[in-house]
């Protein structure tokens, strides 16, 4: 069974439980709007901002939604870096394709003067700094992560001109105390730790996609409980669980999913007595 069969019988636009949803069906929380807010007051000045959380926590949705936001401001550019483990040459030609530059990479001084004239004057034209975004940043190397904060300040490192947005798991705030990053850790302004999610943020999640997705009703109140009970606060936990149920339920022709296809997914199966046990029990 294909989607567009799922999508035929649940009457749905899209399907709910995967990540790249539209941002409007994505979740704000107050946390969320707090970091955005300051991330908007950020591009004023410049500077590094950071995303921390264990895996399925949302870090990648605070970062969908910032981007979001941040598309909303007039004039400013918003680059995403999208192969945050290459080395310095791959480093400069993936910044320059995003800024608009062409360039041989081994002239590295002019790249690195090239770029910083090219921030100035989107400064100047504009106010604001341009922002770049970078997703599983824990896996950039230290050498272009110095390279960066190199990059982006100047006037002896009293004016920055540029916004770093770096997101990752729980390693990347780890890298910071070491004394090669140590400097660029001790610059960073803006903070966020993604948490797991309270069950009362899960069910809003999850329910906002359903309804965004065009069948608020696919799930009984029932099964959503259930979910995210078992979901144990983490956002991919409970998508993937209800991905698995979705397919389930479409294969049997069911027109509402509901706790008891969970049970039948997940409930662990009693074990069958052995043969020799049962005649044990009869011989005495």
């Amino acid at each position: 069974m294909d989607f567009s069969q799922i999508q035929s019988l649940y009457g749905l636009k899209w399907n709910p439980f995967l990540p790249e949803v539209p941002v409007e069906a994505l979740a704000r929380t107050a946390k969320i709007d707090s970091f955005c807010f300051r991330l908007e007051s950020l591009v004023l000045d410049g500077g590094f901002a950071m995303i921390t959380g264990e895996p399925g926590t949302g870090k990648s949705v605070v970062l969908r939604i910032l981007a979001e936001r941040l598309s909303q401001l007039r004039d400013l550019h918003v680059g995403i870096i999208n192969r945050p483990q290459s080395g310095m040459s791959d480093f400069y030609r993936e910044i320059g394709h995003i800024f608009g530059q062409s360039w041989g990479v081994s002239n590295r001084w002019g790249n690195f003067r090239t770029l910083r004239e090219r921030w100035q004057s989107h400064i100047e034209s504009t106010l604001l700094r341009p922002v770049l975004l970078i997703d599983e940043a824990q896996e950039i190397p230290a050498s272009v992560l110095n390279e960066l904060r190199l990059l982006s300040s100047i006037s002896f490192d009293s004016r920055s001109i540029l916004t770093v947005v770096l997101a990752g798991d729980l390693r990347l705030p780890e890298r910071f105390l070491s004394p090669e990053l140590a400097p660029l850790g001790s610059r960073i302004k803006t903070k966020f730790r993604a948490e797991a999610a309270s069950r009362e943020e899960l069910t809003h999640a999850l329910e906002l996609r359903l309804a965004e997705g065009g069948n608020a009703s696919l799930m009984t109140d029932g099964l959503i409980h259930t979910v995210i009970e078992h979901g144990m606060g983490n956002h991919r936990v409970v998508m993937q669980t209800c991905e698995e149920i979705l397919i389930a339920g479409a294969s049997q022709g069911l027109k509402q999913l509901d706790e008891k296809l969970f049970l039948s997914l997940y409930q662990p199966q009693p074990r069958p007595r052995k043969a020799g046990g049962s005649k044990r029990m009869e011989q005495r």
